[in-house]
């Protein structure tokens, strides 16, 4: 494993009443390979899952990295380990840093955030402050508690702006976008983190509002989509505890169209590879396309579905969500 590092939890803090900021050093003592904002670690847990978590603060701080991790209320895995059990000195193993989620800092860029999708966006704000270019940040959260870095988004800025966002004063995304998102004129970069369906709603308002794609950044830890496979078919999910049903279209998965129609979804990786959205199956026969189950289970009479990637081979099929 020589394209790990090891590195200490040289200490955990609160962020908000739902997040939870963990600062990381290098074992040995030496400083950790740079990193520019947007990237992004792999976090070895102990507990034997891999999880994608941003890099956040500032880039220039070669000592340690600080990383922020919201506490998810259905985790079967990384964000319920790092609430309960992790602890300052604990070791763990690392990734390099990866950039797929560049900065253009030398132009105007807008930032958009919702929930933990702050983290890669407020290391590209303190950046842009630095270097003294113009930036706005607007984050979208439930309540202002739950807001991580408030303290230091809320203070004044020399060369840009952060407005927070809160749905439970009426200021949701599906509320506000439409007002607050500016054309493409004046800021040249538009960039979005959050869960899937913010991200898209972002993308459409950014559509509405004239924004060229290749403008329009988001972070997401998945592959570029492929191309849908040949004879790839619409089919219906259900959810058993409600009844609802919706249609998931060629090219799209379970997850982004439960998430779309309001119904929360564990996601981590959005690869099939850490297991964080394995869903029972009451009815219906799968098309597995996750790697984190084994062939057995695959085949088993009780089977899971990785919402993140798989399809259905039935017409219908229902879910015990």
């Amino acid at each position: 494993m020589s394209d790990v590092l090891s590195v200490v939890v040289d200490g955990i803090w609160r962020q908000g009443d739902r997040n939870l900021a963990v600062r990381l050093v290098a074992e040995n003592g030496a400083a950790l390979p740079g990193w520019q904002p947007g990237a992004h670690i792999d976090v070895h847990l102990p507990c034997g899952l891999i999880r994608q978590y941003s890099l956040t603060g500032d880039a220039a701080r070669a000592e340690s990295y600080l990383i922020c991790v919201a506490q998810e209320g259905a985790s079967r895995g990384g964000s319920r380990y790092i609430h309960e059990t992790l602890r300052p000195g604990q070791k763990l193993l690392i990734s390099p840093p990866r950039n797929l989620f560049t900065l253009h800092e030398d132009e105007p860029v807008i930032l958009l955030a919702a929930g933990i999708g702050i983290t890669p966006l407020y290391a590209m704000l303190l950046r842009l402050e630095a270097a003294g270019r113009p930036f706005a940040l607007h984050y979208f959260v439930k309540h202002r508690g739950s807001a991580a870095f408030l303290p230091e988004l809320t203070r004044p800025f020399n060369h840009g702006v952060c407005v927070v966002h809160c749905s439970a004063e009426g200021q949701s995304p599906r509320n506000t976008l439409a007002e607050i998102l500016p054309g493409p004129d004046s800021w040249r970069h538009l960039y979005v983190c959050g869960p899937v369906g913010f991200m898209a709603a972002v993308r459409d308002a950014g559509a509405a509002k004239g924004w060229p794609e290749e403008r329009i950044h988001s972070e997401a830890f998945q592959p570029v989509a492929p191309p849908v496979a040949l004879g790839e078919e619409t089919f219906t999910v259900t959810l058993a505890s409600s009844g609802e049903s919706w249609p998931v279209p060629a090219g799209q998965s379970i997850a982004r169209v439960l998430q779309d129609h309001g119904v929360a979804v564990p996601l981590s990786c959005e690869m099939g590879i850490c297991g964080a959205c394995l869903t029972p199956v009451i009815d219906g026969t799968v098309d597995h396309r996750d790697t984190v189950q084994s062939e057995a289970e695959k085949s088993a009479s009780a089977q899971q579905i990785a919402l993140c990637c798989s399809r259905s081979r039935s017409a219908r099929l229902v879910i015990d969500l």
